[in-house]
């Protein structure tokens, strides 16, 4: 069992950037592939990048050069650092996790755990 909570949502205006950030409670925190996925208003919720355990990366193409997903195993912490932000990246970003260490997956119905969400809101 794990508890994911989100910060660093939030205003910023088309251009600019914002770091996102999950903590994870419980143990075994390396054992999990994590992961962002986000939600607008009237769209289902869209993958948006992944990480695994020993750091293996993927990203949907529309944040690819301009997102980044990290991950500090020490702090159980997931980030993902957003610059460049367009209007379209305005959405509820949630942090999810799957107990598999390894886990290349961009399918959010595979995560079993998630957060309660953050806003971030791009203005034109």
């Amino acid at each position: 069992q794990v508890q994911l909570v989100e910060s660093g949502g939030g205003l910023v205006q088309a251009g600019g950037s914002l770091r996102l950030s999950c903590t994870a409670s419980g143990r075994a925190f390396t054992t999990y592939t994590m992961a962002w996925f986000r939600q607008a208003p009237g769209k289902e919720r869209e993958f948006v990048a992944f990480i695994t355990s020993d750091g293996s990366t993927s990203y949907v193409d529309s944040v690819k050069g301009r997102f980044t997903i990290s991950r500090d195993n020490a702090k159980n912490t997931v980030a993902l650092q957003m610059n460049t932000l367009k209007p379209e990246d305005t959405a509820v970003y949630y942090c999810a996790a799957v107990p598999f260490p390894y886990y290349h997956t961009t399918n959010p119905a595979n995560y079993n755990y998630w957060g309660q969400g953050t806003q971030v809101t791009v203005s034109s």
